[in-house]
């Protein structure tokens, strides 16, 4: 990392190795940390050279890093309605000297189509907060509560926006919870998203898929590939040579 682009960190913060060109990431324990859903779907999704990609809900800009590593395309952009995590994912940006190739806007999902426009970016990702009102546990800790929850935005909302930004044929890539699959794919078609391509994840070759990571496509004609699955875990404490090879480990 360049001299320049060092900084300070802020009380509780870490910075983590993204074992991608060097690259590092502001979090804080305790508030919200990357997962593997994130690392999927930067793995799943797409960005073509000349292509803009907007990351929707990006938290503390995990998905435009790891994209703007691992594709040719012109420019990201995150989205991010909580300041803080806002201000760590700019500070990230400035760290890696990306200041050119990520903007991270503060801002509200459910504006976000009045935020950008219409057609203004070919691609759209999103690891969206997963459970409906009090599935799952509450966090008293609010920000890990409305990453996990839909209380700043909804699916729907979600879908809305992303349908009047995206251009006609333009992607869109979702990472969610397989729970959630039949809706999820009626309310995507229901808003001009066709689901074009799906692989469920599994912890192990011999339980429950527990993340889905899904390619939409606007204007699309209804036909969906469902792709072989991707297994985690060999056995417990030993990933599949697939999940190194997204991790970079071989």
């Amino acid at each position: 990392m360049c001299e320049e682009n060092k900084i300070e960190l802020n009380p509780g913060e870490r910075l983590d190795d993204l074992q991608i060109r060097g690259y590092e990431i502001i979090q804080k324990p305790g508030r919200f940390c990357f997962g593997m859903d994130a690392v999927l779907l930067a793995a799943y999704a797409k960005v073509k050279k000349q292509e803009r990609a907007l990351d929707l809900g990006t938290g503390t800009g995990i998905l435009p890093i790891l994209l703007e590593a691992k594709n040719e395309g012109a420019h990201y952009t995150g989205l991010e309605i909580q300041a803080e995590s806002a201000d760590m994912a700019r500070r990230s940006v400035r760290h890696n000297g990306l200041q050119d190739r990520i903007d991270i806007i503060t801002g509200d999902i459910r504006e976000a189509s009045a935020i950008f426009g219409a057609g203004a970016y070919k691609v759209i990702t999103v690891n969206p907060p997963y459970m409906i009102g009090e599935h799952g546990l509450k966090n008293e800790n609010e920000a890990l509560y409305a990453a996990r929850h839909e209380v700043l935005c909804t699916l729907d909302d979600i879908l809305r926006e992303s349908a009047k930004i995206l251009p006609l044929r333009g992607r869109f890539y979702m990472v969610h919870r397989p729970f959630r699959l039949p809706e999820i794919l009626a309310k995507m078609s229901k808003a001009g998203i066709e689901p074009k391509r799906m692989r469920l994840v599994y912890p192990y070759v011999d339980k429950e898929p527990n993340m889905v990571l899904i390619e939409g496509l606007r204007g699309g004609n209804p036909r969906m590939q469902v792709e072989a699955p991707l297994i985690v875990y060999r056995e417990k404490g030993s990933y599949t040579e697939e999940i190194l090879r997204i991790y970079g480990k071989i």
